[in-house]
């Protein structure tokens, strides 16, 4: 198996993760639906409420997060499928 191009990885797990908080937290201001997302997202991202700037900022929180494990998932893949 090839290696995993790191920055691509990370990128696209940021980019997942960080749109899905974005919908989410705008689903969530316009609807009860997703209520209790809204709840625990906001207790491990800082500023992120079911309001449109509080779904930015949870956007922005959510592509740091998964782009950093994406970065560091990556690197262990190419680091672990070295190992024979």
């Amino acid at each position: 198996m090839g290696k995993l191009n790191v920055k691509a990885f990370a990128l696209a797990c940021g980019v997942l993760w960080g749109g899905g908080m974005l919908i989410m937290g705008l689903i969530d201001t316009v609807s009860t639906w997703g209520d209790a997302w809204g709840e625990v997202m906001s207790s491990v991202y800082l500023g992120y409420t079911p309001t449109v700037f509080g779904s930015i900022v949870g956007g922005i929180w959510g592509f740091c997060d998964a782009g950093i494990g994406g970065l560091l998932l990556a690197l262990l893949y190419n680091k672990f499928s070295k190992a024979k």
